[in-house]
C-alpha cells in the first residue's frame, strides 16, 4: 500500500465526512430491477427536503438576518444582493461549477466533463456514503447547488452598506470560478466508496490529506469569512464609522431571520449525510444542541459582562454554534457537540467585542468574528469529537470493498486540519484580494460618499424597504 493509499485509509475516506460527490461519468442502471436495488426513495425525499432547507437559509434566513442589522436605509439593497447572488450562483453552478467541483481532473479542480451538466440526465447516479446505494445525480446537483448559493451571500456581511452592486455581482462569479469550486474539490471530491479502491488517488487534495469536513466548516465558512475580511479592508470603513451611532434597524427581522437559518441548517447539515439513516438523525440531533448551546453560552457571557443578555447576543451565539457544528455534526455525539456549542461563544465573543475594536476594521456584520473564527473552531474541534474515545464515528476505509472501520489518531488528525485551515485561508485569502483589486481598478467597489449617505437602497435600486 502507498503512501498515499495509506493516508486516505487511515483519515480520508470517512463514514459521512463530506456533503456531498459523484462519481466522475454517469452511472446508469441497466434496468428497472437494479435501479430499485441501488436508489432508495426515502434518500432521495430527504435529499430534495434539505436542499429546499438550504435554500431557505439564503432567501429568506439569510437575507432577513442580514437586513435587520443594517440601518434602514440599507436594507433593501442587503434583500437584493443576497437574493441575486442565490439566483447567479444557480446559473453559474449548472453551467460550469458541478463540473469544476465534482469531476475528476486535478487535486485542484475539476475537469470539464460535465460542463452545462453534459451527462446527466434523470436516469444518472451519483453516491452516497454506503456501497451500492446512489441517489439521483439531480438530487445531488440541486444540494451541492444551495451550498454554492449561499457561500458567497454569506460574504456580503463583511463590507454591507458600502458595495456598489454590479462590480458585486461580478465578484460572485468570479469568486466562485476561482475560489469556491477549487476549495469544495479539494475538501469534497473523491471517487466515491464504490470505486475508490480501484481509483485510489481520484481524489481532491485534501481529501486525500484526510481532512474531515462533514457539511462546510472550510468549503462555506472559513471560505466566505476570510473573503469577508480581505473585502472590508479593501473596501474601507464606512462613513463615520467609530463616530456615528450604526444600530440594527429591526432586531425583529433578525432574530426571524436566525430562527430560519437555524432550521434551514438542519438540511445544510443532515441532509449532507446524502442518506435518511441514522447518521443524518445524528448529525441533526448534533446542530440542534451545539446551536442551543452555544446562544446559552453567549447570553451567559453578556450577563457576566454588561449585567443583561441582549437578543443579538442570543442569535449571534446560535449562529457562531451553526458554523462550529457544521464540520463535526456527522462525527461527534451529542455530549460532545454541547460542549462544542458551549466553548465556540466565547472565542467568537472576544473577536467580536475586543478584537475588532481593537484592531479597527469595520466588518459591518461580524463575518470574520463569527463564520470565519467560528468555523476554524469547528474544523479543528473536529478532529478531537469524532474520536471515537469520545463518542465520536471515527472513520470507514473505503479502500477496500465493502469499506470497513478504520482506527483513529487524533493527534495526526488535528494536524491534518490545521493543514485544511490554513489552505483555505491562503486560497481565499488571496484569491478575494487579487479579485477584489481588479474589480476596485476597473469598475470601482465603493459607490460615492453622497450615495452612501443617501443609503444604498434608493441611490443603487431607486427604492425604499419602507414607504414611511
Amino acid at each position: 500500500m502507498t503512501k498515499f493509499t495509506k493516508w486516505i485509509s487511515g483519515a480520508a475516506a470517512m463514514l459521512a465526512a463530506v456533503p456531498a460527490f459523484a462519481a466522475d461519468g454517469p452511472i446508469k442502471a441497466p434496468t428497472a430491477d437494479q435501479m430499485a436495488s441501488m436508489v432508495d426513495k426515502g434518500d432521495t425525499t430527504w435529499m430534495l427536503i434539505s436542499s429546499a432547507l438550504v435554500l431557505l437559509m439564503s432567501i429568506p434566513a439569510l437575507a432577513l438576518f442580514y437586513g435587520g442589522l443594517v440601518r434602514t436605509k440599507n436594507m433593501l439593497s442587503l434583500l437584493m444582493q443576497v437574493f441575486m447572488i442565490v439566483s447567479i450562483a444557480a446559473l453559474v453552478w449548472v453551467s460550469w461549477g458541478y463540473s469544476l467541483s465534482f469531476t475528476s481532473g486535478s487535486p485542484y479542480i475539476g475537469g470539464l466533463s460535465k460542463l452545462f451538466l453534459k451527462g446527466v440526465d434523470a436516469t444518472t447516479l451519483a453516491a452516497t456514503f454506503s456501497n451500492n446505494v446512489y441517489i439521483p445525480e439531480y438530487a445531488f446537483v440541486v444540494f451541492q447547488m444551495t451550498f454554492a448559493c449561499i457561500t458567497p451571500a454569506l460574504i456580503v456581511g463583511a463590507f454591507a452598506e458600502r458595495i456598489k452592486f454590479t462590480p458585486l455581482m461580478l465578484f460572485v462569479v468570479a469568486w466562485l470560478t476561482i475560489v469556491y469550486f477549487p476549495i469544495a474539490h479539494m475538501v469534497w471530491y473523491w471517487a466515491g466508496p464504490d470505486f475508490l479502491s480501484d481509483n485510489p488517488t481520484d481524489a481532491g487534495l485534501l481529501w486525500g490529506m484526510g481532512a474531515l469536513d462533514f457539511a462546510g466548516g472550510t468549503v462555506v465558512h472559513i471560505n466566505a469569512g476570510i473573503a469577508g475580511l480581505v473585502g472590508c479592508l479593501m473596501i474601507g470603513k464606512r462613513l463615520g464609522y467609530g463616530r456615528e451611532a450604526t444600530p440594527p434597524h429591526s432586531l425583529t427581522m433578525t432574530m426571524i431571520g436566525a430562527s430560519l437559518l437555524w432550521v434551514g441548517w438542519f438540511g445544510f447539515n443532515a441532509g449532507s449525510n446524502l442518506e435518511a439513516n441514522g447518521l443524518a438523525a445524528l448529525a441533526f440531533i448534533n446542530t440542534f444542541v451545539a446551536t442551543a448551546a452555544a446562544a446559552v453560552s453567549w447570553a451567559i457571557i453578556e450577563q457576566v459582562h454588561h449585567g443583561r443578555p441582549s437578543l443579538l447576543g442570543g442569535v449571534t451565539g446560535a449562529v457562531a454554534g451553526l458554523v462550529a457544528i457544521t464540520p463535526a455534526s456527522g462525527f461527534a455525539a451529542p455530549m460532545t457537540s454541547i460542549v462544542l456549542g458551549l466553548l465556540v461563544s466565547p472565542i467568537c465573543y472576544f473577536f467580536v467585542a475586543y478584537v475588532k475594536n481593537k484592531l479597527k476594521y469595520d466588518d459591518t456584520l461580524d463575518v470574520f468574528g463569527v463564520h470565519c473564527v467560528g468555523g476554524i473552531f469547528g474544523a479543528i474541534a473536529t478532529a478531537v469529537v469524532a474520536d471515537p474515545a469520545l463518542g465520536g464515528q471515527g472513520f470507514i476505509d473505503y479502500t477496500v470493498f465493502p469499506a470497513v472501520a478504520g482506527s483513529y489518531d487524533m493527534a495526526a488528525q488535528l494536524i491534518t486540519q490545521v493543514k485544511a485551515v490554513v489552505l483555505t485561508l491562503v486560497w481565499s485569502g488571496l484569491g478575494s484580494a487579487v479579485l477584489f483589486f481588479l474589480l476596485d481598478k476597473t469598475f470601482g467597489l465603493r459607490p460615492s460618499e453622497d450615495a452612501e449617505r443617501e443609503g444604498l437602497d434608493l441611490s443603487s435600486h431607486g427604492e425604499r424597504a419602507y414607504n414611511y
